[in-house]
């Protein structure tokens, strides 16, 4: 009996976990917009220092962590620079194929002469 339940249990704790950590991404915003996972990604950078600062006092751990730099990135901008660039080379794909069709067109040309 035992033998059987043990893995219906394995599976209901990694299902729980999966469903619990997908239940918290979709409450905190990582899974909306880039507005709205850009305050997400601010508030677990203000609210990660204290935390590990307070773990460390309660296990009584004497370290000294590195400050956090200070980074300057927005994903709603890189996001929007990606789907630009992407856009942009499909448009460019029929031209520069026939640009380089004509280039490989007269390479051949000039290797049978």
């Amino acid at each position: 009996m035992a033998a059987r339940i043990l893995p219906v249990l394995k599976l209901a704790t990694k299902v729980t976990i999966a469903g619990g950590a997908l239940y918290v991404a979709y409450d905190s915003g990582l899974l909306g917009s880039s507005e709205q996972g850009s305050e997400a990604l601010q508030k677990a950078q203000a609210a990660l220092p204290p935390a590990i600062e307070e773990w460390m006092k309660y296990f009584g751990v004497e370290a000294q962590l590195p400050t956090v730099p200070k980074v300057e990135f927005s994903p709603v901008d890189a996001w929007n620079s990606g789907v630009r660039w992407t856009i942009s080379s499909l448009s460019e794909a029929p031209t520069k194929v026939t640009e380089y069709t004509n280039q490989g067109l007269q390479q051949v040309k000039d290797l049978i002469k």
